[in-house]
């Protein structure tokens, strides 16, 4: 098997659920205990793609919460295969920084494969996010995902959905 290694930039809001998207991917984890991230925190997993012959190394850089990069931040960002984008689905703010922030790194770096997570699907009842907002997710990011890191609901689909879209575009360029 062939082995790719994908740097993968996960960004957001502050208390989004980034670092908790990120530990329920690669440990199947989730925790109760809020943590803010400082800097950035780097976890990986490996993906099997027996269909293509390819062990497929996701490397997660989870950079602190944010609604505009500092320049430390936009850093950690530079040279990633893909992102993540991720929101909070009972704040409809934290959709409309996603927008932001997809404008700023479009405007330094190139524009990788990238999905967007509204977060938070446990709470559904409590969401203020709408179809709308999702459909401007849409426009401006692409292929959007209701999550949720504390139930698992729908992370590994998204994730493993933004893999193989960086190993298409890796395929499309050799």
């Amino acid at each position: 098997m062939i082995s790719i290694t994908s740097k993968i930039c996960i960004v957001g809001d502050f208390a989004v659920g980034k670092t908790s998207v990120t530990e329920r991917f690669v440990n199947n984890h989730f925790s109760e205990k809020y943590l803010t991230t400082v800097g950035v925190k780097i976890d990986t997993r490996e993906i099997e793609c027996p269909d293509r012959g390819i062990t497929h190394k996701l490397v997660i850089w989870d950079v602190a919460g944010s609604d505009r990069f500092d320049s430390a931040q936009l850093a950690y960002l530079r040279g990633a295969s893909g992102y993540i984008y991720v929101a909070d689905g009972t704040r409809a703010n934290t959709l409309r920084s996603l927008v932001y922030l997809k404008e700023q790194l479009a405007e330094l770096y190139d524009d990788p494969p990238a999905i967007a997570l509204v977060n938070k699907s446990d709470l559904h009842t409590d969401w203020e996010a709408n179809e709308e907002h999702i459909d401007v997710l849409r426009t401006q990011i692409g292929n959007v995902f209701k999550t949720s890191a504390k139930t698992g609901d729908g992370v590994e689909h998204a994730i493993d959905s933004l893999a193989d879209r960086i190993l298409d575009k890796i395929q499309q360029q050799s």
